[in-house]
Parts: C-alpha cells; sequence; structure tokens
C-alpha cells in the first residue's frame, strides 16, 4: 500500500514559505548570509577587472591574490592585507535594506541565529544584537597578536589602517592581525558551538545571496531537520550537488521543502517583508537608522571622490619635494661657505701681495 507524503508547503514558492511560516508560528529561524546581502551596499567584490579588490594589489605582484588572506604570506608581508583593509574596514559602507529585514526578524520574535559568511559587520551597523550573529569567517569586530594572542584595541588598529601604517604589538611587538579567518587558520570555536545547538531545533531555513561553494559554512543547508523548510534567495541555483554535501542538497525539481527565489537579495528580502505585512516596519526602521550613519562610500558623490583624489596626491607630492627642500637648503649653506672660503683666500692672496711690495 503505497502512503502520498503529506505535502510541507502550500505552494512551493515564496508564498507557500511564508504561509508556513505563519501557521506553524515559526520562531527558530536560521538565516544564511553569503557577499550578495551586501553587494548593494557598494562594497566591490574581489575579482572584476579593473575595480576588484584584487586589482588593487596587482603592484604588490602576488603569485595569486588569494595571497592576501594566507597566514604565512601575512607573517612574511602584511602590506597587501592592510592595503586591502582600507577598502573594507568597517564604517566605509552602509548596511542594506536585506541587513535590516534580519534585524526586523529579531525583533518581531522569529530569528533564532544568522549565521554569515561576510567580514564587513554590516549587521552589527544595521543593529542586529551581537548574540545573534556568528561570523563564520570572523570579522573586523576584535583584533589580536598572532603571536601572543594579546588582544588590541579595535580602534586603534583601525586608526594604523587608515594611516596606512602596519599595527605591533604592544606586548611582543608582533603583528596584529583583525580576526578575519585566513587560510591556515580554523573557524572561531563559536560557529561549531552555534551549528551544533541551532539547526538541531530550528523550524525554517533562509539562505541568502551565496555561492555555498566555501565549507564548512556551506555544509550548514545539511544539518536542518528533513522537515524543515528551506529557502534560497539568491540570483542562480546553487546547492544542489549530492556530492558537496554531508546532508540533503537543495532540490528545487520535487515538491519537497526546498523554494528557490530567483533574484537580488534586497528584491527578494523586501517581497518577503511585503507577503508577511511587514514593508512599511522594514522601510521605517532603515530609513531611521540611516540617518543615524555618517555618508557612506557608496553615496559620495564624484567631486567627493576627485577632492579626495587630489588631497592624495597634494600629500604625495609634498613628501616627495620635502628632501628636495632639505637639499636644496644644504645647497645653499655649502654656496655661501664656498663664497666665504674664497673671500678668505682672496684676501690673504692680496695680504700676500701687499707684503712683497714693502719687502
Amino acid at each position: 500500500m503505497n502512503f502520498k507524503k503529506e505535502q510541507l508547503l502550500s505552494s512551493y514558492d515564496l508564498k507557500g514559505f511564508v504561509k508556513y511560516i505563519q501557521d506553524n508560528d515559526c520562531k527558530n529561524i536560521i538565516v544564511m548570509a553569503g557577499a550578495g546581502l551586501s553587494t548593494s551596499a557598494g562594497i566591490p567584490d574581489f575579482r572584476s577587472p579593473g575595480t576588484g579588490l584584487y586589482h588593487n594589489l596587482q603592484k604588490y605582484e602576488l603569485e595569486e591574490p588569494t595571497l592576501v588572506f594566507d597566514i604565512s604570506y601575512f607573517r612574511e608581508n602584511p602590506k597587501p592585507f592592510y592595503t586591502l583593509a582600507q577598502e573594507l574596514y568597517p564604517g566605509s559602507y552602509h548596511p542594506t535594506i536585506s541587513h535590516y529585514f534580519v534585524r526586523l526578524l529579531h525583533e518581531k520574535g522569529l530569528l533564532l541565529r544568522h549565521f554569515t559568511q561576510n567580514i564587513d559587520t554590516l549587521e552589527r551597523v544595521a543593529g542586529l544584537d551581537g548574540d545573534k550573529i556568528v561570523e563564520a569567517h570572523g570579522s573586523f569586530a576584535k583584533a589580536h597578536c598572532i603571536d601572543c594572542n594579546a588582544e588590541m584595541d579595535a580602534d586603534a588598529v583601525k586608526q594604523h589602517v587608515m594611516d596606512r601604517t602596519i599595527p605591533k604589538c604592544e606586548k611582543c611587538e608582533g603583528l596584529v592581525k583583525p580576526d578575519i579567518v585566513f587560510f591556515g587558520e580554523g573557524l572561531p570555536q563559536r560557529f561549531f558551538e552555534k551549528m551544533a545547538s541551532d539547526f538541531a531545533v530550528a523550524d525554517a531555513l533562509i539562505v541568502i545571496g551565496t555561492s555555498l561553494t566555501v565549507h564548512p559554512f556551506a555544509d550548514l543547508i545539511s544539518r536542518v531537520n528533513e522537515n524543515v523548510p528551506r529557502l534560497l534567495i539568491n540570483r542562480e541555483m546553487v546547492g544542489t550537488s549530492e556530492y558537496m554535501f554531508s546532508g540533503p542538497p537543495f532540490n528545487f525539481h520535487i515538491d519537497d521543502r526546498d523554494v528557490f527565489y530567483e533574484g537580488n537579495c534586497d528584491d527578494g528580502c523586501v517581497e518577503f517583508a511585503r507577503l508577511l505585512g511587514w514593508e512599511e516596519d522594514l522601510q521605517h526602521l532603515m530609513e531611521e537608522e540611516i540617518n543615524k550613519l555618517p555618508p557612506s562610500k557608496a553615496m559620495r558623490t564624484n567631486d567627493d571622490v576627485d577632492d579626495e583624489e587630489e588631497k592624495e596626491k597634494k600629500e604625495t607630492k609634498e613628501k616627495q619635494t620635502e628632501p628636495e627642500k632639505t637639499e636644496t637648503k644644504e645647497t645653499e649653506t655649502e654656496k655661501k661657505e664656498t663664497e666665504k672660503k674664497e673671500k678668505e683666500s682672496d684676501k690673504r692672496v692680496e695680504n700676500t701681495k701687499t707684503s712683497t711690495k714693502s719687502e
């Protein structure tokens, strides 16, 4: 006798996923986020020719651009990383409406945890409680010495980055690095602790803006129970290869529990909020919070950028001409000294001639 499996969702689209959350009074939703969550904030990606962050490191002639995040290479030459850090450091960009959607999930009592691959800390800037965040690949929020592990004040590290100097440990003079996970380093202990405790009790999973290719983060999708619905908000369908995961990958081709929303993160989160009846709440939250923040790099005008570039060129020129000015002063001093010696020499010659005539 064949038993038909009970249909988990009323429809296998965003509307059906939202209805499930409402009907089942979900309070333990987990969000997994990747770089797509921050794209509309204006943060440059890593690989785009001419504009990507790796492009700015060409002067260092790295064999591979990814060496900038290699702990062994960092020990040898920390300059490329700190050049990149100037562009990525928190305070330069504003959170997106997707970040505020995650915060709204928390404020409405639906969010269990937000797992993120991003190091930009925009969730924190958006006001999401730190206890709700798991920064799987670390962040700029803290910094430690790579030798003695002494913590350095985060603001002091930021000042070094903005001044284009390399922070050193006050205790042992070792290199200081923000707590970003480099190749060759383990993920934070908090990641494994919350992975073990949270996914067993999650009642819905939302995956936003990630390629799901970096492990062990990507494998988190397979750790929720098999009766838990999963939503992917992404520009393309990912996470479907059964060879990539320890448990069930996404399967969007059967009506089971997986839903795919094709599009950018912001559009998906706004539509999600609309279906929940939170659209006005989301807009109001974002507008209120953004007004408290200083202008982001993405909001600067061309004139602002031109002014900054002109200022930088001027400072560079001044530094280059300082030795020339010193050299000029030294040359003038030497010239006066030479003239003085010549006059004294002429005077001695004249005195000699006078003495000879007298004889």
